[in-house]
């Protein structure tokens, strides 16, 4: 069940028993990550819960934080539904070409087909902030590019201490 929340004529924010929510860390992980989750296809907010009992499961990764989930316009290519985005902080020890693709695995695992760039998708996982590292490389960026200017990314971010 969903409480939703209009934020605007283009935004709503929806919380649930599991976005947002805390937990305690075990400090079995070195690296502090922030993920952005999304997707637009489908029962997306039943994917997330899906996910966040794949990652609760993984002893590679310790889930610590989620955010509420935000309903907002596509970017891009606009001639799609809205997306619904989230927030996750995640403890791993895995380095971050590594997690990257852990990430890659889990999109396949919940049907993600890549066709276009800001295509509609069944889930998207990105890594906002990896520790405090930056990383440049042919095909990953951290922090995220873009974070900064999406309220995909802001809004939840903003309701979470990191």
């Amino acid at each position: 069940m969903y409480i939703k929340r209009k934020i605007n004529e283009k935004l709503t924010a929806y919380y649930s028993l599991r976005f947002p929510s805390i937990y305690s860390p075990k400090k079995l992980h070195r690296y502090e990550v922030v993920i952005g989750i999304g997707g637009n296809v489908g029962d997306v907010r039943r994917r997330f819960e899906y996910l966040f009992f794949d990652i609760k499961r993984d002893k590679r990764v310790e889930l610590i934080k989620t955010s509420l989930i935000l309903k907002n316009p596509p970017f891009g290519y606009t001639d799609q539904d809205d997306f619904f985005n989230s927030i996750m902080i995640l403890k791993t020890s895995m380095q971050p070409q590594v997690f990257l693709s852990y990430l890659l695995r889990l999109e396949k695992k919940f049907g993600r087909k890549r066709s276009f760039a800001n295509a509609p998708r069944t889930l998207d996982l990105d890594i906002i902030f990896f520790d405090n590292r930056v990383v440049k490389t042919k095909n990953l960026t951290i922090p995220h590019p873009h974070w900064a200017k999406r309220e995909s990314v802001i809004i939840p971010l903003s309701g979470i201490k990191i």
